[in-house]
């Protein structure tokens, strides 16, 4: 196969699956040229719990994507998750003293925003600029050339899980790749399913995946909040095994088969047919039934997505409304349930602005996938993910070293 240097590969590690991503650098964007899909088995709400089960998930996906593609994969860029995830939003100032703002004062300010107390088992994940502020004019998107005495930056800042992230690079590595960046999930996502304009209006992304629901809250054109809950399309799949007495696999089809996120939407005639354990014959089930266990199910999710909303401040300021991705938001009535939860108009988010295999990838399952990739393109000049080697002790002992380094 051959090795092209204008290849981006976006590696969504999920729950459920993992999915490779390939993307192509073109004159007019980026164009998908390759994806592959493998049943997940090593992630417990977003966080590895089997390296070895996850490298295979990883190589089956890889080689799947290679082959579509035509392409020798070598990196990619990779997703995380995980109710260990936490956002927050932190400021930073610096002196000017009456000259113009130049590239090394913005990055004195960021670094400044920086200086946070995190305990030793968690890292900086990313550190998104919102806007700075020259002097008392705030709202600035680009300081560069402005002149003032005092420059502050507002940055909201992503954490999470040393240990974690370590377990997913190091899973990546095992498969021969090398890890460009990780990423959190529904950054990701958002690259994919939000426009500018829903971005600048006031917009919340609500990703549900398999083990987990991505939250992020835009407004003003930047991030404001993140947050990541350790509920997802599982948990419905393991209600429709218990309530319909049916195996866990059987469950998850007729998920997607027949489930129904909003009641009103079923036919009242409608019947699915169910497969018995132990060898009992299939039976015959109202579809109402599926119906009752899957509403409110899929209503608890997103009430609790709502009161991260709620929590971020921002709800008041989301013009643009919901927008729902993930493999969940594909189900039947997940947005006329979501319009009544959050009162506000909810659209269902698939991958925009990218050619090629756009047919196949016209899906929430794709979005993080895909915004993987568009992440890596906007962001390849900016940061580059260094492997990390040793253990958690290393690790810590260097971040030790750094801050004496900096301070004294």
């Amino acid at each position: 196969m051959a090795k092209r240097g204008n290849m981006i590969i976006g590696l969504d590690i999920g729950t459920t699956k993992t999915c490779a991503v390939v993307g192509e650098v073109t004159d007019s964007g980026i164009d998908i040229i390759g994806i592959g899909t493998h049943p997940s088995q090593g992630l417990r709400k977003g966080v590895v719990v089997n390296i070895d089960s996850t490298v295979e998930s990883i190589k089956n996906a890889i080689e799947e994507a290679e082959l579509m593609s035509g392409t020798e994969i070598g990196s990619v860029y990779a997703g995380i998750a995980g109710s260990h995830i936490e956002g927050m939003n932190s400021h930073g100032i610096v002196a000017v003293k009456g000259r113009e703002v130049d590239e090394d004062d913005v990055r004195r300010a960021i670094e400044a925003a920086k200086a946070l107390a995190i305990p030793l088992d968690r890292e900086i994940l990313h550190i998104i600029p919102q806007y700075f502020i020259v002097d008392n004019q705030d709202g600035v998107k680009d300081p560069i050339g402005m002149s003032g005495v005092r420059l502050e930056a507002k940055v909201h800042v992503v954490i999470g899980s040393v240990t974690s992230i370590q377990n997913i690079i190091k899973s990546v590595n095992r498969v021969g790749l090398d890890v460009n960046d990780v990423v959190l999930e529904p950054l990701a996502s958002s690259e994919a399913v939000l426009s500018q304009d829903e971005k600048e209006l006031g917009v919340a992304i609500i990703d549900i995946g398999g083990g987990t629901t991505d939250i992020a809250v835009f407004a003003e054109g930047s991030i404001k909040h993140t947050s990541v809950l350790p509920l997802g399309g599982d948990y419905l799949t393991n209600d429709i095994a218990v309530g319909l007495r049916t195996p866990m696999n059987e469950a998850e089809k007729i998920k997607i088969k027949y489930g129904c996120a909003y009641t009103p939407l079923i036919p009242a005639d409608d019947t699915i047919e169910v497969p018995s354990v132990g060898g009992r014959t299939p039976r015959k089930v109202a579809r109402h039934i599926l119906g009752e266990i899957v509403e409110p199910r899929i209503e608890e999710i997103l009430r609790l997505a709502h009161r991260e909303v709620i929590k971020s401040g921002y709800e008041d300021l989301l013009a643009a409304g919901v927008v729902l991705t993930g493999g969940t938001a594909i189900m039947e009535g997940v947005i006329e349930l979501g319009e009544q939860v959050f009162n506000m108009p909810v659209r269902r988010g698939v991958p925009i602005s990218i050619g090629g295999l756009t047919d196949v990838v016209n899906s929430p399952l794709y979005a993080t996938g895909v915004g993987l990739v568009l992440h890596g393109h906007k962001n390849k000049s900016i940061r580059v993910f260094k492997k990390r080697e040793g253990n958690i002790i290393t690790g810590i002992i260097r971040r030790m070293k750094k801050w004496f380094t900096d301070y004294f």
